[in-house]
């Protein structure tokens, strides 16, 4: 298989997704940047998630049930950390400050303990995408793949969902994400923005934001099922998926 062909078997196409960004495949962005990824593996560099796991937000939300967008930047750099889901990181593994602070904001808006690990799996099968802007990094190399193509690529996953579904509610944190997302139909789709989680920003308005309260309001009016933000306990979690 050619390395484009490569990374589209890694969309399952049971999801929804692939009817829609098939097409991209077929661009030649799509197909540059498939074998810059090949290019890098190649020459020994460690590339975060693992290819398996690029497309894990579209692999873990389909189409037909998404209900909330968060939108990240980049994949975390550090060993063992990303997964696939932007902000989430694997159970085992350190929460991160940014996801330190979501999870304060949601005690604060809804009164939910914040867990003991930093997995957002359970949030992803409830209908959030949890989606980056870029897939894919080399370790210790933050951003190290901007303006390869993945921008591109998830321009079109922001657009698909704006154009096939309805009363969507997207959140966007950070400048950045609030760029993305400035095409969003707001006559048909919730667009929620405030500053980034992050320690820097997170005191300017992140806190206090109740994003959480506030797309449950919005699915609830709209007759749509709310998202349960409690996760499960860390232990609770490994069992579940050593079962799945």
């Amino acid at each position: 298989m050619s390395p484009v062909e490569v990374l589209a078997s890694q969309l399952r196409p049971d999801r929804g997704w692939k009817e829609h960004l098939s097409e991209e495949f077929r661009q030649s962005y799509m197909q540059g940047l498939a074998e810059f990824l090949a290019g890098e593996e190649q020459a020994g560099k460690v590339l975060f998630p693992a290819s398996q796991h690029c497309f894990n937000a579209l692999n873990s939300t389909p189409l037909d049930n998404v209900r909330v967008v968060i939108l990240g930047q980049d994949p975390y750099h550090g060993p063992g950390q990303a997964h696939g889901l932007c902000f989430s990181v694997r159970p085992n593994v350190a929460i991160p400050p940014s996801l330190v602070n979501i999870f304060k904001e949601i005690q604060d808006d809804l009164g939910i303990v914040p867990p003991d690990h930093g997995c957002l799996q359970p949030w992803a099968e409830q209908g959030v995408l949890l989606l980056n802007s870029v897939l894919t990094v080399v370790q210790g190399q933050a951003g190290a793949h901007q303006g390869k193509g993945w921008e591109t690529f998830t321009d079109k996953v922001i657009e698909t969902i704006n154009r096939e579904r309805e009363g969507v509610v997207f959140l966007l944190w950070g400048s950045y994400a609030k760029k993305k997302g400035q095409h969003i139909d707001r006559t048909k789709h919730l667009v929620l923005d405030g500053p980034h989680p992050s320690p820097l920003s997170a005191y300017r308005g992140f806190f206090g934001c109740k994003h959480f309260s506030k797309a449950n309001d919005w699915l609830q009016q709209h007759g749509r099922p709310t998202v349960d933000w409690a996760l499960p306990s860390k232990s609770e979690l490994i069992e579940r998926y050593k079962k799945s």
